[in-house]
């Protein structure tokens, strides 16, 4: 079975107020079946720094717990407190032992670090399935993934697909400038 490319997405909340929506949206992509959502969590910062996570699914805990959390082994948080932080430890240190950093080469990305104190976070770990087609005649080509990335809004003015100003409205709300 193919696996298309797989992107962990990390979105902050200032003043979370959750009301469904993201689970509805996470539950239609999965019936459009253009991305497949792999895991996805909640974490909470308290003003102290002290995380709580929960599932952005309509699993049970114990179902989610029985599955396992994919973006906790990846970043060595669990779903199940201490316990659960000490598993997702172990996955990634066992992925190390076999020679695998799911970072690849690139400086290690500490998610949990850049969500600030007093805030909320979406990470969600989702896989391209639109992607792999042209992944793979890319590959049987001779060609690899040299890098990715979003553009941001504002780049976006120069090759006129946004005003200044579309872009820079746009680009608040994406980087959260609007909320402050």
């Amino acid at each position: 079975m193919a696996i298309g490319p797989v992107q962990l997405i990390a979105l902050g909340f200032p003043h979370p107020d959750f009301h469904g929506e993201i689970i509805a949206e996470l539950e239609r992509l999965r019936e459009s079946d253009t991305v497949r959502v792999i895991d996805s969590l909640a974490v909470y910062k308290d003003d102290e720094g002290e995380l709580e996570i929960a599932h952005l699914s309509n699993l049970s805990r114990d179902e989610a717990i029985e599955l396992g959390t994919v973006i906790g082994a990846l970043i060595g948080l669990g779903v199940e407190g201490e316990e659960g932080a000490e598993a997702g430890a172990l996955a990634g240190a066992e992925a190390g032992a076999e020679g695998l950093n799911p970072l690849g080469d690139v400086e290690a990305w500490d998610v949990l670090e850049d969500i600030p104190n007093g805030s909320a976070a979406a990470l969600i770990l989702i896989e391209h399935h639109w992607a792999v087609g042209i992944r793979d005649a890319v590959m049987r080509a001779g060609g690899f993934r040299l890098s990715d990335g979003f553009i941001s809004p504002l780049d976006l003015v120069e090759v006129g697909l946004f005003s200044a100003e579309e872009a820079a409205e746009l680009h608040a709300l994406e980087t959260g400038a609007a909320a402050s």
